[in-house]
């Protein structure tokens, strides 16, 4: 078996008839745009494209396999240019019957697979040439719809305060999914402002392989988390025995921010405008008084706890804080590109350059704020109520405390 760099939410701003998709993205996030970035600049391997189900995306990517750009791989999933996997998904909006909304996404093995899911949902969903629709039903009804056209679902950014799981609907993935809808969820997608060390003080999600994605808006933010897969062949059919862990495949490494620097790490007062920095939980300002706030991800998971401190499974691979390139105080996008020309891609700037090397290229102090980078040490400044954190060119790496 491989390991491969897997980055399974990537969503699409436009078609290439400039057809808006998702609205809040940029516009030259086009499929072939992201193939594109995943290949020559950022080193993903597989490429979890969640925007697959709608029509203009669709008629995108029959044109590029009509064209002879991508194929039909046997094990499921398409190859563009025989460098990139690309898994086609759909993320949708559902809604309890008590009230609550959250975000999933469904997986599916090929085209024909993801165009039924379409057709299905074009019933249900008043425009879904739109990015992350609501679908007008409850979770476990997504949940089959995919199963019964090959598919799997993942829970999108499970902790945030706005349209996930744990952060608006549930205290546990039960109160959602019956058993045998659970039985076609192999993973739990984490999100920006939580990573496994906050996540496994939940004991139901012991059982689960746990996704660091990107959920990239822009081209620059693929590959800011991202996760590597063992599996026999990078395909749809390996892709999901490795998230059930079937046959020696599984998820071997998760890397992504350090949770503070998510934008909804800790909770923001929205009447004084300030971020937490008191003992999690907190729900009422320490600043004002205000209830008014958004609950942030770390007070959330104190909340509904079951260990005090993460008690992760045997499976369970380590998450490496890692902060992207495009957060290095001092690199921009002139000494980036001249990185990428010598090294080739970021994957490769993150996992293989020497420090020497480096120095060579973007001089000694930027070289070490990489090494930082890589290894989780660069200090860093919270993030909350939307805002993200920031990593600093200067402090103590330890300034701030995870609150775990």
């Amino acid at each position: 078996m491989n390991s491969y760099y897997a980055d399974l939410h990537i969503h699409i701003g436009r078609t290439s008839d400039d057809k808006p998709v998702k609205i809040t993205a940029s516009r030259d996030l086009t499929f072939e745009n992201i193939c594109r970035e995943c290949v020559d600049r950022k080193g993903i391997q597989v490429a979890g494209i969640i925007d697959c189900a709608s029509p203009g995306v669709l008629a995108d990517i029959d044109a590029l396999v009509a064209d002879g750009e991508m194929r039909p791989l046997a094990g499921g999933a398409l190859l563009y240019r025989e460098l990139l996997v690309v898994i086609l998904g759909s993320e949708l909006e559902t809604q309890e019957r008590a009230g609550g909304l959250s975000h999933h996404i469904a997986y599916f093995p090929d085209l024909e697979s993801i165009r039924a899911f379409s057709t299905a949902m074009s019933k249900l969903v008043k425009n879904l040439q739109l990015s992350s629709q609501q679908c007008q039903l409850p979770a476990e009804q997504f949940v089959r719809l995919a199963a019964e056209r090959g598919g799997f679902a993942v829970p999108a950014h499970a902790f945030t305060p706005h349209k996930s799981l744990y952060g608006s609907c549930a205290a546990s993935i039960g109160e959602l999914f019956s058993d045998a809808a659970l039985e076609h969820i192999p993973a739990v997608e984490l999100g920006l402002s939580a990573d496994s060390h906050l996540a496994d003080r939940i004991a139901e999600l012991g059982g689960y392989s746990f996704l660091s994605n990107s959920d990239a808006h822009s081209l620059p933010k693929i590959g800011r988390e991202y996760n590597v897969i063992r599996m026999r062949e990078p395909s749809f059919t390996s892709l999901r025995d490795a998230l059930y862990r079937l046959g020696g495949a599984s998820a071997v490494g998760n890397f992504g921010l350090d949770p503070r620097l998510g934008k909804y790490h800790r909770t923001f007062c929205e009447a004084c405008l300030s971020v937490a920095t008191a003992p999690p939980p907190v729900f009422v300002c320490p600043s004002c008084g205000s209830d008014q706030v958004t609950p942030g991800v770390l007070d959330r998971i104190v909340t509904i706890a079951d260990y005090e401190r993460p008690e992760p499974p045997d499976h369970r691979p380590p998450y490496r804080h890692q902060v992207a390139l495009e957060f290095v105080p001092g690199l921009g996008s002139v000494k980036l590109n001249a990185l990428l020309h010598r090294f080739g891609t970021e994957m490769a700037v993150l996992h293989k350059a020497e420090e020497s090397e480096l120095q060579q290229v973007v001089g000694v102090d930027i070289a070490r704020r990489i090494m930082q980078a890589r290894d989780g040490t660069l200090p860093l400044q919270a993030g909350g109520g939307g805002q993200f954190g920031r990593a600093l060119a200067k402090g103590s790496a330890d300034q701030l405390s995870l609150g775990i």
